[in-house]
């Protein structure tokens, strides 16, 4: 019976249980029909009592007798009708629920199990829709985050690469210089003059090399587990405070204008190396007598800076890992082309959007990043 599917078997046991109350009925009904039957007693007027013959008894058996086939046959087809009826009501959201979870087993996004009552059947077709709706909302994150972690994976192999290629330029021009300086050609054999152009090359290269470790040490996939509550009005002057000294040196008005309280729930060392590199950025870039402004907003905090506007075909190379545009080409003054790569990357990671764009009045570029 194990191997036996549910209807046959509750259509079975029904059937069977109706059997045995049928029989029963009719043999008890045998057995005490004749014995509760009255005596039939007739009052004469004398009051004189005369009894019913003692074949009553013997012919009320009789009748059953005859009767009994009929009745059983009606009995057995009422006990059919029942049975399969019964077995249909109960198996019926079973089967459904079944074939349900054989669509779900697929993965199925439309697959669900109907639901006809609040009884015990109805609440496992509830129970099978949140699991299963549960289930779905779990394999989707885990589709996101093992994305996130391929991207952040390919993002920093893609870094990697450009680093060893970006390492190679200085390194090179490094040993050509000390071969000549070696063989005494030419212009070479000043060496006073080529050694310091050696320390220079030394101090660029050594601070490249550590801002590619420390690039390559921020963990983007796993970032946003970092995340707490915090007021951006609170902690914004002090984000800034640092570069509003390095733009006074150099002659740059630095101003900040917070006109809103502006809560956020992010990593704050995540926002404030993004902060870091935008600001260091907007430093680099701004020549003497001009200005940076930074407003924060309820949603929203705008950079902006006064320079050299850059092309709407070259903006979005300006994320690459160590692009810089011509007129950066210094790296005394371009840096080594990282941060708004760093930028794009943690905004990526922590789900930010953010917009950068050229403006004309006054000349110049702003940064726009949203919460």
């Amino acid at each position: 019976m194990k191997r036996v599917k549910l209807f046959p078997k509750i259509f079975l046991y029904t059937f069977l249980v109706m059997m045995f109350v049928t029989v029963l009925a009719h043999v008890l009904l045998y057995i005490f029909a004749p014995q509760m039957t009255l005596s039939t007693n007739n009052f004469l007027e004398s009051g004189a009592i005369i009894e019913s013959s003692m074949n009553t008894e013997a012919l009320i058996k009789l009748a059953i007798l005859k009767a009994l086939p009929i009745s059983l046959v009606g009995c057995i087809g009422i006990s059919l009708g029942c049975s399969l009826l019964f077995s249909k009501a109960i198996t019926k959201p079973i089967q459904q629920i079944s074939t349900a979870t054989e669509q779900m087993a697929k993965l199925n996004k439309e697959a669900k199990c109907q639901i006809y009552s609040q009884d015990e059947i109805g609440l496992l077709a509830m129970n099978v829709n949140t699991l299963y709706t549960n289930l779905l909302a779990t394999i989707e994150s885990l589709k996101e985050e093992t994305q996130k972690v391929s991207e952040a994976e390919r993002s920093k192999l893609d870094f990697l690469r450009a680093a060893s290629h970006e390492l190679k330029t200085p390194v090179t021009a490094l040993n050509a210089i000390l071969e000549n300086m070696i063989l005494g050609v030419g212009k070479y054999k000043d060496r006073d003059t080529y050694l310091l152009q050696c320390k220079d090359i030394t101090t660029q290269l050594s601070a490249m090399i550590k801002e590619v470790l420390d690039t390559s040490k921020i963990d983007f996939a796993t970032e946003r587990q970092n995340a707490e509550i915090f007021d951006l009005s609170e902690e914004l002057p002090k984000f800034c405070e640092p570069y509003g000294l390095i733009a006074k040196t150099k002659q740059v008005s630095f101003s900040l204008n917070i006109e809103q309280p502006c809560p956020v729930f992010f990593p704050k060392k995540g926002i404030e190396k993004i902060l870091s590199n935008l600001l260091s950025n907007a430093v680099s870039y701004t020549t003497s007598g001009h200005n940076i402004r930074v407003t924060l907003q309820s949603d929203k905090l705008i950079i902006e800076n006064e320079c050299e506007p850059i092309a709407q075909e070259k903006l979005s190379r300006l994320f690459e890992p160590f692009y810089r545009p011509d007129f950066a080409r210094d790296r005394k003054d371009g840096g080594n082309g990282l941060g708004l790569y760093i930028v794009d990357t943690l905004c990526k990671a922590l789900d930010l959007k953010y917009s950068f764009i050229s403006t004309t009045s006054p000349k110049g570029m702003q940064f726009t990043l949203y919460f």
